[in-house]
């Protein structure tokens, strides 16, 4: 059973159609990367699957229930993009909050552990309006674990942190992953989820437009020949790399580089928009 099950899920604000039809899942311990433009129906998908907002058709189930229902919101944990936490409130008394909202008895322990997961152990009575950005983003995020979730949903956790902040969420994304919690990772950057993420889904108009590994969307491998006439592209991988390059000597071509290229995920993805808005929206 997925820990989230999306399907043929539509939403429409009045005139607006948000969501078209949408088919999605998340297994246990998958991170999956939600893409899409502005006004794609993102976060639209993320508020229903919370329960905040209910769809105008189809159905969503969070660990087999319905979501919205006291079993799925026990089931998941979620980080809004734009949350405010107390600026008096201390990490651990942030946390002991959300264990009495959430009906965790976890104690102090499940403090303690969450703090340590994030990389602040040494700031559990520290407040939150001393913290940097980074730090409330990881604390963030230690308070949707409370309860120990099977599913996880985060809008743009690292949208506004620094190099170092991303690598720090990064790893503690893997780390969730190995300990088989599910991960909806609604973000606009495509290079963390190329780097963290097992798939990919891409919406655009309310749709889902493509959907598969980073690698399977990126596409075919080919390789660029920088010759006297210009660099040259080929069909083909590592493998084929001596014998093009014995063939075009042999041909009486000047080699000066050779490199495998593989279109990325930010090409898939500007084909996939393309392709969306060219199809055009009912």
């Amino acid at each position: 059973m997925p820990a989230l099950a999306a399907t043929a899920v539509s939403k429409r604000y009045g005139a607006t159609q948000a969501l078209r039809g949408v088919d999605l899942d998340v297994q246990d311990g998958e991170l999956l990367g939600l893409l899409g433009p502005n006004g794609a129906g993102k976060s639209t998908l993320v508020k229903i699957a919370c329960g905040l907002v209910r769809p105008t058709g189809g159905d969503v189930q969070v660990c087999g229930a319905p979501a919205g229902s006291l079993d799925a919101r026990r089931a998941l944990g979620y980080l809004a993009e734009l949350f405010r936490f107390p600026g008096w409130a201390t990490a651990a008394e942030l946390l002991e909050l959300h264990q009495r909202l959430a009906g965790s008895s976890g104690g102090d322990a499940e403090r303690a552990e969450l703090l340590d997961l994030v990389g602040l152990a040494d700031a559990r009575d520290r407040r939150v309006e001393t913290m940097s950005k980074g730090m409330q983003q990881r604390l963030g995020i230690a308070q949707a674990l409370v309860g120990s979730p099977r599913l996880l949903l985060l809008d743009e956790p690292t949208s506004a942190l620094d190099p170092a902040g991303r690598r720090t969420v990064r790893a503690l994304l893997e780390e969730l992953r190995r300990r088989g919690v599910a991960v909806l990772l609604n973000t606009h950057l495509l290079s963390e989820v190329e780097r963290v993420c097992d798939r990919v889904a891409i919406i655009d108009h309310g749709r889902l437009v493509a959907a598969g590994t980073p690698a399977e969307l990126g596409g075919a491998e080919a390789v660029e020949v920088e010759t006297a006439a210009g660099v040259r592209r080929f069909p083909g991988g590592r493998e084929e790399v001596p014998a093009l390059v014995a063939r075009l000597v042999a041909e009486g071509e000047d080699i000066f580089g050779v490199r495998v290229a593989r279109s990325s995920l930010e090409d898939a993805y500007l084909a996939a928009v393309a392709a969306a808005a060219d199809g055009g929206a009912p």
